[in-house]
């Protein structure tokens, strides 16, 4: 996979694509969280958010950076 992506005329590292589709599958996996009420359960829904956020984007980039 290429270090940068062009985006007309505009060069924007391969992380930067990860990252927002990282975000896009965490909004994924948050909706099925709040649907099923698994959000009752969390100390703090908010850090688990984040910690889902993390996870994923590093899944994500891990391969990409090795």
């Amino acid at each position: 996979m290429p270090r940068e992506i062009a985006f007309y005329g505009f060069y924007f590292p391969t992380v930067t694509v990860l990252f927002i589709t990282a975000l896009l599958i965490t909004w994924g996996v948050d909706r099925i969280l709040a649907g099923t009420g698994l959000y009752r359960w969390a100390w703090h829904p908010t850090l688990l958010r984040l910690a889902i956020y993390v996870g994923i984007s590093c899944a994500l980039t891990l391969p990409v950076y090795r």
